[in-house]
């Protein structure tokens, strides 16, 4: 069995020298994935555009955007890739600082800078970096409770 883990940086070593000492294979492409019952990650594994493997910060996420099963990570300036589907992020991202605007996208609560509201139950976000994401119908009823609007 192959697993991912997303755990704290002061944890990853030991949870992953105790998992493969008892024969788990551990890999980024693993279809499972192990994250600490006691929070929310704190970073997300990605990959660059060079394919590069690296783990970024959670607080640096400004909105994630899917394309069919392609996911970008959007940073202020930067766009990664991650393997997982947006309902998994949505789960193990903290629930209290991100929100799914749309089938989409996923957006960070402390990137948001205004919120426009628009006719027919609809909402523009416009982030800390000038980007400006609608909130749908399907999601105008969560969105409110979120931000109390």
């Amino acid at each position: 069995m192959k697993i991912r883990i997303s755990v704290s940086r002061e944890k990853y070593d030991a949870v992953k020298e105790y998992l493969e000492a008892r024969g788990v294979e551990i890999g980024d492409d693993a279809e499972y994935l192990i994250t600490e019952a006691s929070g929310y990650p704190d970073f997300l594994s990605v990959r660059s555009e060079k394919r590069e493997r690296l783990n970024l910060t959670v607080n640096e996420v400004l909105f994630i955007e899917a394309f069919g099963k392609d996911i970008e990570v959007h940073t202020d300036g930067d766009t990664y890739y991650a393997q997982e589907r947006m309902y998994q992020l949505e789960r193990i991202l903290d629930p209290k600082e991100f929100i799914r605007v749309s089938k989409s996208v996923i957006v960070s609560r402390r990137h948001v800078k205004r919120i426009r509201p628009m006719l027919s139950k609809k909402f523009v976000l416009i982030l800390t970096d000038g980007t400006k994401i609608d909130v749908t119908r399907s999601y105008y009823d969560d969105f409110r409770r979120f931000f109390n609007v």
